[in-house]
C-alpha cells in the first residue's frame, strides 16, 4: 500500500510537509487560518455577488475550495476561493447563459485543469508574457469596477454583453445615484485605505463592513442588502446531473477554456509568489490537479469557480502558516461564521460589498510592472499591455490572452530578428598567435563570418544577405558560438550557403556550435553535407586547419604573394596542362619544406 502511495506526488508532498509537525506548528496554522478567514469572509461575500450569483454562493465556494483544493493542492501555503479575476469572467458568462451555464462551464474547466496537471503541462502556463498578464489583470480590474457601479451608485441598469458596453450605457444614459449607497461604499473604502496605516492585524474590509452595516440598519436607509444566507453548504440552487444541458455543451466550451486558463494562470502565479515568500516547495502540476478536482465538485453544491488567491495566500504566509491545515482551518472558520452569523450577514448592504471590490480592483493592478514599462519606455510591452486590457474588457478572457500573446510574439520575433547579426573579416594572425597557435601569416582567400543571435525564419534574410560576397573567397569559416538556436528555415539557409559555395569549388568550415544547434545539424543532415572534419568547437582550430588544407590544395582564387602560394599556383597550372599530377601530389603531401623542393624538382 505504501509503495502504491509513493507513486503519487501529493503523498510525497504531504509527507515532507508534515515530517516534523508538532503542536507549535499547529498553533501557527490555527492562528493563520483564523486570520485568513477574517480577511476572506467579506471577499467571499463580495466575489459571490460580483460573479452574478449571490453572497451565499461565494461563501460556499470559499469553504469548499479551502477544504478540497487546499487539501489536494501543490503547496501547503495556498489559499483558494472566489477571486476578483474569476468574477470578472463569470459576470459576462452569467448574463449570457445563467448560473446553469456557469456551473457546467466550471465542471468542464475542472476537467481541463486535471488534464493539464496529469499531463504535466503546468510549467508551460507560465510562458505567457508579463505585459499580457499585466494587461488582462488591469482589464479584469476594469470589469470589476464597472460591474459594481450599480451597487455603489444604488441604481439598476440593463445588463450588457461586456464591460465597455455597460460603461457606454452610463455615458449615454446618465443615472441619479443614491447618496445612501455612495456613503456606505465610501465608509468601507475609507476604512480599507486608512486602517492599514494604523494596523495591519485587522482586515480593513471586515472592519468597514462592520461599520457600514449598522449605520445602514439603524439609520433605516433603504438600500439593497445581501439577503438570507442559508445555514448549509448544499445550496438549493445548484448543478444537478439532470439539469446539465448536454445539447449545448459546445456553446459553453469557450467559456470553460477561459475559466480553466484563468484558474491555471492565477493559481500558478500565486504558487510561484508564495514559494518565494515562504521558501516552501510548489508542485505546479499537483496544484492544477487540486484546482481541477475542486472546480469539478463545487458547482454541485451551488458554488462558483475558485482559484488560488494571492491576497489570502500572502496573509496566510505572513501569519505564519506552516502547512495546508491553514487552508482547512480557514474553511471551517468560514463555515462556523455562516452557521452562527447568517442573520447578521444577511443585513450587509451590497453597496458596502461594492466598496470592498472597488478597493480590491485598484489593488489588484500590477502597478509596479506598469510603472516599469512606462518608466523604461518599453513601447512593445506598453502596447501589448494596453491592447490586452482593452480586449479583456471588450471580449472574453481567452480571446484577450490569445490577442496579447500574438502581439507579444510578433514583437519578440521582431526584436529577435533585429538582434541577429553577421560580422565578417579576414583572419588576423596576431589574434591566432595570442591563443597559442602557429600562424605566421594569413591567406586572404580565407574569410571568417561571425554569426550572433537566433537563426530562424525572421532572421534568415539578414544572414543570406551577409553572405552575398562569399564568392570572393575560397574558404569560409562560419563561427556560430553566439547562436543559441536555429530553426528549420535557418538550417535551410545555411544549407544554401554551403551548397552554393561547394558548387563554386570552395570550402566551408563551422565552429562553436552549441548543443541545440549541433543537434539540428545532425538531425537535418547538414553535418553530413559539411563533413564532420569541417566542424570545430574553436574558431582558431578551424582557421589553422583551413590554412593547412589551403596550402595543400593550392587554391586558384588565392592572390596572395606568399612564396608557398606562388609555387602552388604554378604547380596547379602545370597540373592542368600535364599528366604529372601524381608526382606533384606526392611532393606536396610529404611536408611543406619537402614539398617546396619536390615542386622545384618537378619544375626543373
Amino acid at each position: 500500500m505504501m509503495a502504491l502511495l509513493e507513486r503519487f506526488s501529493l503523498f510525497q508532498i504531504v509527507r515532507r510537509e508534515f515530517s516534523t509537525y508538532d503542536m507549535a506548528h499547529f498553533q501557527r496554522d490555527l492562528l493563520a487560518g483564523l486570520t485568513v478567514a477574517a480577511v476572506g469572509l467579506p471577499l467571499a461575500l463580495a466575489f459571490g455577488v460580483a460573479s452574478g450569483a449571490d453572497a451565499a454562493a461565494g461563501l460556499v465556494t470559499a469553504i469548499l475550495a479551502g477544504l478540497i483544493i487546499g487539501g489536494l493542492g501543490g503547496a501547503g501555503y495556498q489559499i483558494s476561493g472566489p477571486t476578483g479575476a474569476m468574477s470578472a469572467v463569470l459576470i459576462v458568462l452569467a448574463s449570457r447563459y445563467g448560473l446553469s451555464g456557469v456551473w457546467v462551464a466550471t465542471v468542464m474547466a475542472g476537467i481541463f485543469l486535471i488534464a493539464l496537471g496529469a499531463f504535466r503541462l503546468g510549467r508551460y502556463v507560465s510562458f505567457i508574457p508579463s505585459p499580457v498578464i499585466t494587461g488582462f489583470t488591469s482589464g479584469i480590474a476594469l470589469i470589476i469596477v464597472i460591474g459594481q457601479l450599480d451597487n455603489v451608485l444604488g441604481v439598476t441598469t440593463p445588463k450588457a454583453e461586456n464591460a465597455l458596453e455597460k460603461l457606454w450605457h452610463y455615458v449615454t444614459n446618465p443615472v441619479v445615484p443614491d447618496w445612501h449607497a455612495l456613503a456606505l461604499a465610501g465608509i468601507v473604502m475609507a476604512t480599507m485605505i486608512l486602517l492599514p496605516r494604523v494596523t495591519t492585524r485587522i482586515p480593513g474590509s471586515l472592519v468597514g463592513i462592520m461599520i457600514a452595516s449598522p449605520v445602514a440598519f439603524f439609520a433605516g436607509w433603504d438600500v439593497a442588502v445581501i439577503g438570507d444566507i442559508p445555514r448549509t453548504i448544499l445550496l438549493d440552487s445548484r448543478l444537478t446531473l439532470e439539469s446539465i444541458p448536454w445539447e449545448h455543451l459546445s456553446e459553453l466550451l469557450p467559456a470553460a477554456v477561459s475559466i480553466a486558463a484563468l484558474g491555471a494562470i492565477e493559481s500558478l502565479l500565486c504558487g510561484t509568489v508564495g514559494a518565494t515568500m515562504s521558501g516552501g516547495e510548489f508542485d505546479s502540476n499537483q496544484e492544477l490537479i487540486g484546482q481541477g478536482i475542486g472546480n469539478l465538485v463545487i458547482p454541485f453544491f451551488g458554488g462558483v469557480p475558485a482559484t488560488a488567491a494571492i491576497a489570502r495566500t500572502s496573509v496566510a504566509i505572513k501569519s505564519g502558516a506552516a502547512t495546508r491545515l491553514t487552508s482547512i482551518i480557514h474553511s471551517l472558520a468560514l463555515l462556523l461564521s455562516a452557521l452562527a452569523l447568517a442573520p447578521l450577514i444577511s443585513h450587509v448592504p451590497l453597496a458596502a460589498l461594492g466598496g470592498v471590490l472597488l478597493v480590491t480592483a485598484w489593488r489588484m493592478n500590477e502597478w509596479e510592472s506598469i510603472h516599469f514599462f512606462v518608466h523604461t519606455r518599453l513601447r512593445g510591452a506598453i502596447a501589448g499591455m494596453i491592447i490586452t486590457m482593452i480586449a479583456t474588457a471588450a471580449l472574453d478572457l481567452t480571446q484577450a490572452i490569445l490577442i496579447g500573446v500574438a502581439i507579444s510574439a510578433v514583437l519578440y520575433i521582431r526584436q529577435s530578428a533585429v538582434s541577429t547579426s553577421v560580422a565578417s573579416g579576414p583572419v588576423k594572425p596576431e589574434k591566432i598567435r595570442a591563443q597559442g597557435f602557429d600562424l605566421p601569416a594569413a591567406c586572404p582567400a580565407i574569410h571568417v563570418y561571425y554569426l550572433t543571435g537566433p537563426i530562424f525564419f525572421g532572421s534568415v534574410t539578414t544572414v543570406l544577405e551577409s553572405f552575398e560576397t562569399a564568392g570572393d573567397y575560397h574558404t569560409l569559416i562560419i563561427s556560430m558560438r553566439g547562436v543559441p538556436v536555429v530553426d528549420a528555415m535557418g538550417i535551410q539557409a545555411l544549407q544554401q550557403i554551403v551548397e552554393e559555395h561547394h558548387h563554386r569549388g570552395g570550402k566551408v568550415y563551422f565552429s562553436g556550435l552549441q548543443s541545440a544547434v549541433r543537434s539540428m545539424f545532425d538531425r537535418t543532415g547538414l553535418t553530413q553535407r559539411v563533413g564532420e572534419e569541417h566542424i570545430f568547437w574553436d574558431a582558431a582550430q578551424a582557421i589553422i586547419t583551413s590554412h593547412q588544407s589551403h596550402e595543400l590544395d593550392g587554391c586558384a582564387k588565392c592572390d596572395s604573394r606568399s612564396e608557398i602560394c606562388e609555387v602552388l599556383r604554378a604547380a596547379r597550372r602545370r597540373h592542368v596542362e600535364s599528366d604529372e599530377s601524381a608526382a606533384l601530389t606526392a611532393a606536396v603531401d610529404s611536408s611543406p619544406a619537402k614539398g617546396m623542393a619536390s615542386v622545384s624538382s618537378v619544375q626543373g
